[in-house]
């Protein structure tokens, strides 16, 4: 397994600022986030920009295991559901663009929906990620759908209901195990039946469970990173495991983007060693 970091916690810092950084804290990977509302977002980078990062991922040697694009899946208003459809297949092309040896990032998207809503909503969602996997398919994309609390994938059943109905080697999961956390789950009730399953991971800190929860920084909280990774590793994971700091920390008044997540990777490689997991380098050369 390698450690990687998701810049949804760095939503005003530009790839020029994070990716260097990345690589001098010590990670081997990053996830971009590019939907609305980031310095990355997709309508920002033009073909320059576009060139420009993949230089610095190269020269920095950060591997790119996926691209964050969060979307909604479920909108009924069809002018919001195109505009989505637009962005999840734009980060589709993007994903190609930024392929290293043939392999692209995988994108990560939530699916939207309340828990409520998946009786009704079932088959929409079946329908339109089928057709988002079968676009990222012709062009050799993986679609890593993340199960999220208060979503209409919550539960690792739906979850697994998902990937029976889809049927491809082309859906993977983001699997993001807080939101199982601060259900209730067990790392036993989760890992063995998902980590088979995923393309890509994030791993967050947390206190309490729903309703009264709190997503925290790596290192705040309760999470028993050590007994997560010895089950990933169990469980045959080997791709990257990738700390993510949720809107709920960067709601602080006194929030740090860059403290957070040398903070998260200083948590995270003290887990490895007492997991008696050593984090692999860098792909690139």
């Amino acid at each position: 397994m390698k450690l990687g970091y998701s810049t949804w916690g760095m939503p005003t810092v530009p790839a020029e600022v994070f990716i260097p950084f990345l690589a001098r804290t010590g990670y081997t990977g990053v996830e971009i986030t590019v939907i609305p509302g980031y310095a990355t977002e997709l309508s920002r980078l033009d073909r320059a920009h576009r060139h420009a990062i993949a230089t610095l991922l190269r020269e920095h040697r950060l591997e790119l295991p996926a691209l964050a694009a969060q979307t909604s899946m479920v909108e009924r208003d069809p002018a919001v559901a195109a505009e989505h459809w637009r962005r999840l297949t734009a980060a589709v092309d993007l994903a190609v663009e930024w392929a290293v040896d043939g392999v692209p990032p995988v994108i990560d998207t939530t699916v939207g929906g309340a828990p409520a809503d998946y009786p009704a909503l079932e088959g929409l969602l079946f329908e339109r990620m089928g057709a988002l996997v079968a676009y990222a398919a012709e062009r050799g994309v993986v679609i890593a759908a993340e199960p999220h609390v208060g979503s209409m994938l919550d539960t690792p059943e739906r979850v697994l209901t998902l990937l029976r109905t889809i049927d491809s080697p082309w859906l993977k999961l983001n699997f993001d195990i807080s939101h199982f956390n601060v259900m209730g789950f067990t790392i036993a009730e989760t890992v063995p039946a998902l980590a088979p399953h995923s393309a890509h991971t994030h791993v967050k800190d947390e206190r309490g469970t729903v309703p009264d929860y709190e997503f925290l920084i790596p290192g705040e909280g309760v999470f028993d990173y050590v007994a997560y990774l010895q089950a990933m590793q169990v469980a045959g994971y080997t791709g990257f495991i990738t700390p993510e700091v949720s809107v709920m920390v960067q709601r602080r008044p006194n929030y740090d983007p860059l403290a957070a997540a040398a903070q998260s990777y200083t948590t995270l490689a003290a887990a490895f060693a007492r997991a008696g997991i050593v984090a692999e380098p860098s792909a690139r050369r």
